[in-house]
């Protein structure tokens, strides 16, 4: 069975109580992995796939989810300032349909604006040296997409619960 592309709301809905969920930051040269915990209240750095050829990171890739039996995947999608896609957004949308027909999971993307600028701040502030910078950051973006999709996906979760201990009649 192929995955499927849905949407974070969606996703929320059709996840098992316990389970992980990846994140990556697609870069041209890496791609970072994140992986929350059981909960999916943390998302923690995992690995760093140094990019060959698509089906090799592909493979790495879905060996990594299936390690650490995730549920689904989130994708950093790197919108433009003004929320326009560019060819950054074009080129991770291509990777995402190439990946479909390999993973077997439910794939959600997240708006990465940001994302790197905000890591590598936080690494700057850390003292990090840039060597380590560049080690670090691609695979703390993942972990910075991801946590942003969990947090939004606490907030759905809550609203539910919020929505159905209201008395009938009453939202």
């Amino acid at each position: 069975m192929a995955g499927q592309l849905i949407e974070l709301t969606d996703l929320a809905t059709i996840l098992p109580g316990t389970a992980t969920i990846g994140g990556i930051d697609l870069g041209t040269k890496t791609i970072g992995v994140a992986i929350s915990d059981l909960g999916r209240r943390m998302a923690s750095p995992l690995k760093l796939i140094e990019r060959k050829k698509f089906t090799q990171d592909a493979e790495t890739l879905i060996a990594l989810l299936a390690e650490r039996q995730a549920a689904a995947l989130v994708v950093g999608m790197p919108l433009n300032m003004d929320g326009s896609e560019g060819p950054r957004a074009q080129a991770t949308r291509a990777f995402v349909r190439s990946l479909l027909p390999k993973l077997e999971l439910p794939i959600a993307f997240w708006d990465e604006r940001l994302s790197t600028v905000a890591v590598t701040r936080t690494l700057l502030e850390a003292d990090t040296s840039r060597k380590r910078r560049a080690e670090l950051v691609d695979k703390m973006a993942a972990a910075f997409i991801l946590q942003g999709a969990l947090d939004r996906l606490q907030k759905l979760a809550r609203d539910r619960r919020d929505d159905a201990d209201q008395p009938l009649g009453q939202t």
